[in-house]
């Protein structure tokens, strides 16, 4: 046969084709030159000197939070006079930011746990003030980086310092009875004042002219924040504070155990100068400015007293208007 066909494989197969054979198809050509991304930066990088010294930072900023939080300050109604422990809800712990802020705390004595300063810190005479106070008052000091004060700040302007305010241990409404002693017990009450540096300055004056105790809502109203610790100015640890759940009953208790309730507002029958109850037991109730006490409260109350004023003004705050009548029912005691 013509061009040696008996040699095998000298003639094509008709149904054959030339083209690709069976392979990849191109496939590890494209994964290498596709890659697998940008380098991770050496302080994510698993086994890097640097992601170690992260990590390290990490846990010893970690275990210095842990060993500077103490529990709280002892229960108002306790440390004193021996009495049974504080029963009241606890505030959250809450950090103080900032220079100037942190600063106006330690002066006011406000009991931090830990002040934390950032390392590397540009320090002026604010930073060195802070750093002399918290040492006076024993607060442990711990220097940690800008990234870890960023996060547990929630990236508030801290300028590298920070003082953390434990949770306020609140007395029990009882207490403030028991503290009066042979004394005609006189509280302070308020009802519905949601501002912190008003409820600091009625404790002021409320400490400063010889009442027992205060007492606040739990729901609706300002409680023992580090706010009300710097207005209060120091009183805060002198004079304790109980919290209610329900305020009216425990004004309804009050009643029962021999106190009279005396409510501020602008319509009471009698003035504040000629309360002839003032020597007696007394719990004075001071509403939020603008609303006053509540419908409840001032339909159970004994005597609803006013602040005469000369002027066109029609309310008082809290706080002013607590320093007045206060002071009114001291000179009436005194």
């Amino acid at each position: 046969m013509a061009g040696n066909s008996s040699r095998k494989g000298a003639m094509r197969n008709p149904g054959s084709k030339k083209g690709a054979v069976v392979g990849s198809g191109g496939q590890k050509s494209r994964t290498l030159t596709r890659g697998k991304g940008p380098t991770p930066k050496a302080t994510e990088r698993t086994g890097h000197p640097a992601a170690r010294k992260v990590a390290a930072q990490n846990r010893r900023a970690e275990a210095a939070r842990k060993e500077a939080t103490p529990p709280g300050r002892p229960a108002t109604g306790q440390a004193r006079g021996g009495r049974r422990p504080a029963k009241g809800p606890k505030e959250a712990q809450e950090l103080v930011v900032g220079r100037n802020s942190v600063l106006e705390a330690l002066e006011a004595s406000i009991p931090g746990t830990a002040l934390y300063v950032a390392e590397r810190i540009d320090s002026d005479d604010r930073v060195k003030a802070c750093l002399k106070l918290a040492v006076g008052a024993g607060i442990p000091l711990l220097e940690i980086t800008r990234a870890e004060l960023d996060r547990i700040s929630d990236r508030a302007y801290h300028q590298g310092v920070a003082l953390q305010v434990p949770p306020y241990e609140y007395a029990h409404a009882d207490d403030l009875l028991a503290r009066a002693g042979t004394a005609a017990p006189l509280i302070v009450a308020l009802d519905g004042v949601t501002d912190p540096r008003n409820l600091g300055a009625v404790l002021r004056s409320a400490e400063a002219f010889g009442a027992h105790g205060l007492l606040v809502p739990e729901r609706r109203a300002a409680g023992m924040t580090a706010g009300a610790w710097k207005a209060a100015a120091g009183a805060a640890a002198r004079l304790p504070v109980a919290r209610a759940t329900n305020l009216n009953r425990v004004l309804v208790a009050y009643q029962k155990a021999g106190l009279m309730i005396v409510t501020l507002d602008g319509e009471g029958d009698v003035a504040i100068g000629d309360l002839e109850l003032a020597t007696d037991p007394l719990c004075l109730v001071i509403g939020s400015e603008g609303k006053g006490v509540s419908r409840l409260v001032s339909e159970n109350a004994d005597v609803r007293v006013r602040i005469p004023m000369a002027g066109k003004t029609e309310s008082l705050n809290a706080g002013v208007a607590a320093g007045i009548a206060l002071y009114e029912i001291n000179r009436r005691r005194a």
